[in-house]
């Protein structure tokens, strides 16, 4: 089976609403003032998606494993975003944190965001650590946590390929 036919298939079999929990890492951002937790909430439901939990936590590892764990131990969850703490400061702890509960990591995620950063923003790109991987039967994406970022990767990453890779995970459970 072609690509395109793969593709095709994958889209006719999974036509219902993907469910998805969304975590902003951040020191800082609330929910009144988390413009990028938002704008990433809002483009999954103008796709007709569902958001099933919504957080805010702190750069910090405990707290971000435990909305991990509590997404992907829910099994309404079918896709775990987080966005921020990417970056190579000292606080940031998000990739560390989630890639702990990887059980295989999609490099192409990380590899093609760069590649689409570095035509937008330059030899900066380097300092995003954007990771994906899968963990019981879910899709875990981290994101860097500027708006521009996450209109990237949803623009031209989730959005695409969402229904695509729960459809390939769901299949074999």
């Amino acid at each position: 089976m072609s690509h395109e036919e793969h593709l095709k298939y994958a889209s006719k079999e999974i036509s219902k609403p993907i469910n998805v929990a969304v975590l902003t890492v951040s020191d800082t951002r609330t929910k009144e003032n988390d413009e990028s937790g938002k704008i990433l909430c809002e483009m999954l439901k103008n796709k007709g998606h569902n958001i099933v939990h919504y957080g805010i936590a702190k750069d910090d590892e405990t707290e971000i494993a435990n909305f991990v764990k509590k997404s992907i131990s829910d099994e309404n969850v079918d896709v775990l975003i987080t966005n921020g703490g990417t970056g190579i400061s000292k606080r940031d702890v998000t990739i560390e944190t989630v890639k702990k509960f990887f059980e295989k990591t999609l490099d192409g995620f990380g590899e093609i965001f760069r590649h689409l950063s570095y035509a937008e923003i330059g030899s900066g790109a380097i300092m995003s650590r954007a990771t994906a991987g899968v963990c019981k039967g879910r899709i875990i994406i981290s994101i860097p946590g500027s708006s521009n970022a996450v209109k990237l990767a949803m623009d031209k990453i989730i959005i695409p390929e969402i229904s695509h890779i729960v459809w390939e995970l769901k299949r074999q459970r």
